[in-house]
């Protein structure tokens, strides 16, 4: 593959953009997508080649836009479907490419799948995310340590199970081995590309797929309290493969 006919992205200068603290065009003190409309002009003259935007889907905010309400719509801080039209009709006459920060690991807990999942066991989306039962005296399924701190799994009262968050509680993982989940996510992502969206930056890729056992992680004889909970992996483990990882990322590659 010579450098003429290889992928844009292969070469291609990406500029990243948090939205909220880019540019606010509305006065709210908020960035927002026609602050970055209006900027587009030096962000063509830097050179930039496409715009990476963090998140700006609907969201409660409990990390920033990375716990996505809905898939298919825009944060109202930030704008509407049409500032987001406007841009990107902006931007490709720029020859600026726009690539969104898709988060499908994981949603907020205020969407309304999530909220369908924990109404019962019985619902149509009740294995839309990752539930178990408590161990017999009550506690979480295994060890599995949240990124943010704290064990990895929040009780339910209604369903009488815990789920599974691999970040914060407002952020319940999705059970990406049922088909279901994958065909809503994909037609969300269908959504954009017919929109013109140019492409996607993939957040957490690496934790969408576990371990369907949920068996515990190996104990890290050196850990102490107050380091990393993201890394409770030994040494060695983090050189080569764990037996059974968290995260199947042979299964990740297949998705």
């Amino acid at each position: 593959m010579t450098v003429s006919n290889a992928p844009w992205w292969k070469s291609g200068v990406v500029y990243q953009i948090y939205p909220r603290s880019f540019m606010d065009a509305s006065g709210d003190g908020i960035g927002d997508l026609r602050g970055i409309a209006e900027r587009l002009d030096y962000l063509a003259w830097l050179g930039a080649d496409a715009l990476w935007l963090s998140p700006i889907f609907p969201s409660p905010m409990a990390d920033f836009g990375y716990d996505i309400s809905n898939y298919t719509d825009i944060e109202p801080l930030f704008g509407t479907l049409a500032d987001f039209d406007a841009l990107l009709e902006k931007a490709h006459a720029h020859h600026i490419k726009i690539i969104l920060d898709l988060v499908p690991n994981h949603t907020s807990n205020q969407h309304p799948w999530f909220i369908e999942s924990a109404s019962s066991r019985d619902n149509p989306k009740s294995d839309w995310y990752i539930w178990r039962d408590a161990k017999p005296d009550g506690s979480p399924p295994n060890n599995w340590l949240a990124y943010f701190g704290g064990a990895s799994w929040m009780w339910v009262e209604s369903r009488q199970q815990y789920y599974l968050h691999s970040f914060l509680p407002e952020q319940p993982d999705l059970n990406w081995h049922n088909p279901e989940v994958k065909k809503a996510m994909f037609d969300s992502i269908l959504f954009w590309l017919e929109r013109g969206v140019d492409g996607f930056r993939i957040d957490v890729i690496d934790r969408m797929i576990k371990d369907e056992a949920l068996r515990d992680n190996p104990l890290d004889p050196n850990w102490r309290a107050g380091d990393n909970p993201g890394a409770p992996f030994p040494a060695a483990l983090q050189r080569e493969p764990p037996r059974h990882p968290r995260a199947d990322r042979r299964d990740a590659r297949h998705l």
